[in-house]
């Protein structure tokens, strides 16, 4: 539940307040507490086992499409790269097994780029444009001051660099993802 700093449950208020400003019910929102999945940015989860939790939430809510981090996981941070980790796995055990998640649920991973194309906003657009893609998201100038606001409501993480990322991350104005 994000609990790194021992804020698990103002995150967690936070996530919902973000979410709702988004367009999502508190109701849609889950937060897995479990001890195998400690909030640390240095800590990788066990793989097998994520994939099991992730793959009862996808079917249990019929879910046909999931969008989740690369391999590089955007900012490194282990727990981002141990989601990937889990449905890459899953992906495989399913192409093996023709398991559920291949009754019309896709996965895309968000394209992990270097930190110069990073931090370059609106200039990373014709970057993005010429290099191969599955899905290329622009935002709007509406849609970013919505992110922005949505991003504001994480006060408990909004650290002096986080200020920095919202005004020149280029995923705040555009997203590159590919199929799994």
């Amino acid at each position: 539940p994000g609990n790194y700093y021992n804020q698990g449950e103002i995150r967690k208020k936070e996530l919902e307040q973000s979410c709702l400003l988004l367009g999502i019910p508190a109701a849609n929102v889950t937060v897995v507490d479990h001890r195998d999945f400690p909030d640390n940015p240095a800590l990788h989860w066990d793989t097998q086992l994520l994939a099991t939790f992730v793959l009862k939430h996808i079917e249990a809510n019929n879910i046909n499409l999931v969008v989740t981090f690369d391999a590089g996981g955007v900012s490194g941070h282990a727990n981002h790269t141990s989601l990937y980790s889990a449905l890459r796995y899953s992906h495989i055990m399913v192409i093996k097994y023709s398991s559920f998640i291949c009754l019309g649920c896709r996965v895309l991973t968000l394209e992990t780029v270097n930190l110069f194309r990073k931090y370059i906003s609106i200039l990373d657009i014709p970057i993005s444009c010429l290099l191969p893609r599955d899905a290329l998201f622009i935002l709007t100038e509406e849609e970013v001051e919505q992110a922005r606001r949505a991003m504001r409501c994480h006060r408990s993480q909004l650290l002096w660099f986080r200020h920095l990322y919202m005004r020149f991350s280029r995923y705040m104005v555009i997203n590159s993802l590919r199929l799994l």
